[in-house]
């Protein structure tokens, strides 16, 4: 078995030992990576590196079809697509430690290129080139006279001494030069050649179109002939020819036919026209209209000579021909006079609207007859490295990765870390674990590693600092954070004096270029109510209408309402005046009157309203109880129901789960109970996540047990959660379940009332028969 060459042994050692590095990615080449090998120069790349790199405009030959190996610039048609062995009889072979890499591990059978040597590659599968074929043969030289005897693998010819004597292109003169290989060089010997017409001549190289010469020439010039034919008449009009010249056309035995082809003319020499006797006689002309097809019309109307018979061209047509534009999108009538070859079609101002190769743009040429609308602009995007933009033609789809390379080291910021050139356009600077050696602004303790950002991340450590407005010295403050708002009010005095500021804590000045819009609070010379218009500081409280509220009751106490204080005031001057003209009346009279209770604020509270039905059937009521001496604390007749403490919509909400309501209430009384005995002042339930409605009605129960009820996180994990407060959540004497159950059961029959007969009538007791109309009130039956 033959010994690998050098350059083969060299590949073996790097990629054995994993040092040998890709030309286009700069990585090194690992044993199970797919590879492919160049031909040409035996370089390895990784196999997708090559791909991309013959996709790529840089890899383009310039002027031929294919791309360049990066490193022979060798011109390949195809792009690699398989990873194969390197002698290409296996395709994906694995690796093996006893092997070489990338290697099938069998004899490698290639023949040389470019060689006549019919053995091939006794080595096993290799990189590299293969070493030269050691087997000996007998060659015969250049020029076929001696033989010897030379390496099989010898690429070079075998010369001799002798001239070479072989005839040359010419068929006359013999090669001088030595024994040599390939066709001998064409005769150098120049001769002078003559046209076939005689008026051109030439000195070309001996052998130079030696087969066309005719005796009288050895060329054409092209031009038109000239010599005179036979009759003497006329010169040749050919192109210069080699053989003799033709016959004149216009003899009279070759013209058969009327100039215009339709009629010969032996009927018109029967019809009495003369006989021509030599060519210079005019041709006789039938009388018809020629008929000749003329250049100008178009395929479906084609246009013909309208003249008589005649000889010569035919003239000018005198009709119109219709054109169409260069698209074919319009067209236009022309006359056949001012129609030349070149005015055949015309562009037309239409723009065309189909999108180009890229898919970007669009064509926008006028009168365009383009089929593939290649873009011709520059893509111009900028690629991943934020650098540099694609140069590229414009095109669909992602751009290419950046080619562009640079040559120095990269490091980290403080240079602990370092990537080694070639580094690839927008490689990002290497990770460091080393802390950060920057400046910072703070002189606390740096836990963030180095980075290649300008700015470092926010610190992070907690410290003390005050709030926006200086209300307290907040705690576990994050270092970066330098505007704080503790949540409370700010109440800095305003520059009007009288106000405070009701924003929370907040930076900068309270009030910037506006003034103050609090209401005022100076209280009113006539109610004793604040002012409440827009703060005036220097001028006067205006004269407005008192809008606070004031309740109103009546004299038993049982009616209030709330009513606007300028309204009220206008109901007391009302009777005030009412009760001041009954009074004036009874002056007049001769009586004292006493005025001091006309101008009380509670006997002004105290004419507001009046009693209705209502308050006089709980007087009635109350007068019962004292004439059956029963006392207040008591209620036998149920007038304070507890049920009055649950509102109409949290019964009716309750009636529809009961079992729900219960298992609430039994919560909260354990709570209450549970802050009432134990140390702790508050406690706290969290109930399940649960509907609208069922929160609703914790919010409403814990509204009549005492209990703050607030609502936490989103839909659909929202929970209430109550917390109870001692001295402040009592349990109710009667419970929610307890007052609908007694309201579900049934009502006993109200007694049945008491009428007297139609008989028992006294007609002269009116008073009897009112009281009998009157509805009888049984002050036994008292409903909830």
């Amino acid at each position: 078995m033959a010994e690998a060459p050098p350059v083969s042994g060299s590949l073996i050692e790097q990629l054995t030992t994993e040092k040998y590095e890709c030309m286009v990615c700069c990585e090194l080449v690992r044993v199970t990576a797919p590879v492919w090998s160049c031909q040409s120069c035996y370089h390895v790349f990784h196999l997708n590196c090559i791909k991309k790199w013959a996709r790529s405009p840089a890899s383009q030959a310039d002027g031929q079809s294919g791309w360049r190996c990066p490193a022979c610039q060798n011109v390949s048609a195809h792009v690699p697509n398989t990873y194969t062995c390197f002698c290409g009889k296996v395709k994906n072979p694995e690796w093996s430690r006893n092997e070489i890499p990338h290697s099938c591990g069998e004899v490698c059978r290639k023949k040389q290129p470019g060689q006549d040597c019919p053995h091939s590659c006794n080595l096993l599968c290799h990189p590299g080139p293969c070493p030269p074929c050691p087997a000996f043969m007998t060659k015969t030289c250049e020029c076929g006279r001696t033989r010897h005897t030379v390496r099989c693998g010898q690429a070079v010819s075998v010369h001799c001494s002798n001239p070479c004597e072989n005839i040359l292109n010419c068929g006359q003169h013999q090669c001088a030069e030595l024994c040599h290989g390939g066709q001998c060089q064409p005769c150098q010997i120049i001769l002078n050649q003559v046209c076939y017409c005689g008026s051109t001549s030439r000195d070309v190289l001996c052998g130079t179109d030696v087969g066309k010469s005719d005796g009288f020439g050895d060329f054409s010039c092209l031009k038109i002939c000239g010599k005179d034919l036979k009759c003497g008449n006329h010169t040749c009009s050919q192109v210069c020819h080699p053989q003799p010249c033709q016959q004149c056309p216009r003899l009279p035995q070759l013209v058969r036919c009327c100039p215009c082809g339709q009629t010969p003319l032996s009927q018109l020499l029967e019809l009495g026209s003369s006989s021509r006797k030599t060519c210079m006689d005019p041709v006789p002309s039938c009388g018809k209209v020629c008929g000749k097809p003329l250049p100008c019309g178009s395929l479906d109307f084609i246009h013909t000579c309208e003249k008589l018979c005649h000889e010569g061209d035919c003239g000018p047509c005198s009709r119109t021909s219709v054109i169409s534009c260069r698209c074919s999108f319009r067209t236009k009538e022309l006359p056949c006079t001012s129609l030349k070859s070149e005015d055949a079609t015309f562009m037309c101002d239409k723009r065309c609207n189909k999108k180009r190769l890229c898919g970007r743009h669009k064509c926008n040429e006028i009168c365009c007859v383009d089929k593939e609308h290649k873009c011709p602009l520059i893509c111009g995007r900028k690629l991943r490295c934020g650098l540099h933009r694609c140069e590229e033609p414009c095109h669909r789809g992602n751009c290419q990765t950046c080619w562009q390379a640079s040559f120095d080291e990269l490091t980290c910021h403080c240079g602990a870390s370092v990537i080694y050139p070639p580094v690839p356009c927008g490689t990002r600077p290497p990770e460091c674990t080393q802390t950060c050696a920057r400046v910072h602004e703070c002189d606390h303790p740096v836990y963030h590693s180095c980075h290649s950002e300008e700015k470092c991340p926010p610190c992070t450590f907690l410290t003390q600092k005050w709030c926006m407005g200086k209300h307290e010295f907040r705690s576990n403050i994050p270092c970066h954070l330098v505007d704080i708002s503790c949540g409370l009010p700010c109440s800095a005095t305003l520059p009007c004096g009288m106000h405070k500021c009701q924003r929370l804590c907040h930076k900068g000045e309270c009030l910037v270029d506006e003034p103050c819009k609090q209401p005022c609070t100076t209280p009113r010379a006539d109610c004793g109510h604040p002012c409440m218009a827009p703060c005036h500081t220097s001028s006067p409280c205006p004269v407005t209408a008192c809008k606070a509220k004031v309740e109103l009751q009546c004299e038993c106490g049982r009616r209030k309402e709330m009513v606007i204080c300028s309204e009220a005031s206008s109901t007391y001057q009302r009777i005030a005046a009412i009760s001041m003209a009954s009074k004036i009346t009874d002056m007049q009279l001769g009586g004292s009157v006493e005025i001091s209770k006309l101008i009380t604020k509670k006997e002004v509270h105290q004419a507001r309203l009046e009693c209705d039905e209502e308050c006089s059937a709980l007087e009635r009521k109350k007068r019962l109880a004292e004439a059956f001496h029963i006392s207040e604390d008591s209620d036998p007749f149920n007038i304070r129901s507890s049920g009055s403490k649950f509102s109409d919509s949290l019964k009716e909400d309750a009636r529809k789960d009961l079992k729900f309501v219960s298992d609430v209430e039994k919560e909260m009384e354990t709570l209450v109970e549970a802050v009432n005995k134990g140390k702790n002042s508050k406690k706290s339930h969290s109930f399940p996540p649960m509907n609208r409605d069922h929160r609703r009605i914790i919010h409403d129960l814990a509204q009549v047990y005492g209990l703050e009820s607030v609502s936490y996180d989103s839909e659909p994990k929202r929970n209430v959660v109550v917390t109870a407060i001692r001295g402040k959540s009592v349990c109710p004497p009667t419970t929610l379940t307890g007052v609908l159950e007694r309201e579900m059961q049934a009502r006993p029959p109200p007694p049945i009332p008491h009428h007297r007969h139609q008989s028992d009538k006294n007609p002269g007791s009116s008073n009897l028969q009112k009281i009998t109309k009157e509805p009888i009130i049984d002050y036994f039956d008292v409903q909830d």
